[in-house]
Order: C-alpha cells, then structure tokens, then sequence
C-alpha cells in the first residue's frame, strides 16, 4: 500500500524582517520529525521521493529532515506545494486590534480573511484565488501519488487542503484544520484501491510539550 506523508515545516520567523527563514526552534523541530520519520514511521524504509515547496521554510525543513532520518535521497521542488499568499489575504481582510494580535484575536483574524478570500467575490483582489489554490494542490497531490512512498514538506495551508478534501468537507472544516496544525507536525494518506484516504492528521507525538508550535 502506497503511502504519502505530508510535514509541516518547521517554526518559521514570526515578526522576523524574513519570515520564511527556520528559526532555531524550527531547526531543531525538523530534525527532530526526519529522526521520527526513520525511526518510527518508516521504520528504516527509504521515501521513494522527498519533495518540498519553494518556500525556504519547507526547503530547509526538507534538507534537515533527510539528513537527520539519513536518506540517501535527493528532494525534489515543486513550487505547487507552497502556502497560500497569507500576508495578502489578511492585508485584504480589516483587522479590529492594535498593535501584535494575541492567539485568539490571530485566528479570528485569519478565519474572517479566509471566508472572504474563498467566497469568490473578490478574486480581482487576490494573486491567487482559492478555487486556483486548491486546484494547484490537489493536481500536485495526484502527481505524487503513484510514487510509492512520498514525504512532502510542505505547510498548514496545503495540508489542510488535502484533508478537507479527502475528508469532502468544506471552508469550516478547512479552517479548522488550518488552526490546529502544528510545525514538524505529520499528516498521512494511505493509496488503496479505492484510491487516497486520510489515514491521520496532525501527528505531533515526536515533539515534546516545550517544543510544540503552531506559528
């Protein structure tokens, strides 16, 4: 049975003048995930095919994931598996705080900029559209799974994608997903005959309560 692994990068730059760069924790996290990966999850196989986002969070999460699980693979890029543009559908969606939200204000931020981004009304303002986001992760998915086993770093945008929809859920679901998953968290799909299913979301076992995050 074929199998994929999706893995959320590591801890980006939060408030950092480049966001998409690991932070030390976010370092350490992915080490940690491709050790678990080897270990655990693989149990000593070697993926048929490591790929990442263009992203450098993914990139350098894929780079020393493999190193620390010890696959003697070389990643493959596809820029299809990069988060959607989140600075430009929260600019577009009005914010009621001042200064650096808290958690909660965040995600009810982020939800009300999501709903607005995926009605369709305002495609015009977008650089990606949500139909055009989900479209482009979905083929990306297909394309990948005839690989045998796959493990792609990738980030919560996609992978919540995926699940909703193997899930056939829709934006709620999708939003709900976006917010629980976590840095150097696991998301495995099983291919059967009746095709792809989720087989578990957000795996995050191998992380230690102290080194948890989710932004």
């Amino acid at each position: 049975m074929r199998q994929i692994l999706l893995v959320r990068h590591g801890q980006a730059s939060w408030g950092a003048d480049d966001y998409d760069v690991l932070s030390e924790l976010g370092e350490s996290q992915a080490a940690v995930v491709g050790r678990w990966l080897a270990s655990t999850v693989l149990a000593g196989r070697v993926p048929d095919v490591v790929v990442h986002g263009t992203m450098k969070r993914q990139q350098r999460s894929a780079e020393i994931a493999a190193s620390a699980a010890g696959w003697p693979v070389s990643t493959v890029t596809d820029e299809r598996w990069n988060e959607i543009d989140h600075v430009g559908v929260l600019a577009a969606h009005p914010q009621d705080f001042e200064g650096d939200p808290d958690d909660e204000q965040f995600q009810a931020w982020f939800t009300g900029a999501t709903n607005r981004w995926a009605s369709g009304e305002f495609d015009h303002e977008y650089a990606e559209s949500f139909a055009g986001f989900r479209s482009r992760v979905l083929d990306a998915l297909a394309e990948v799974s005839s690989a045998g086993t796959a493990v792609i770093f990738t980030s919560g945008g996609p992978i919540s994608m995926v699940a909703a929809d193997l899930l056939a859920a829709g934006l709620d679901t999708y939003n709900l997903l976006a917010a629980a998953v976590a840095n150097a968290s696991i998301t495995r799909l099983v291919s059967g005959a009746g095709g792809l299913s989720l087989s578990s979301f957000n795996e995050h076992a191998h992380l230690s309560p102290e080194v948890l995050t989710r932004r």
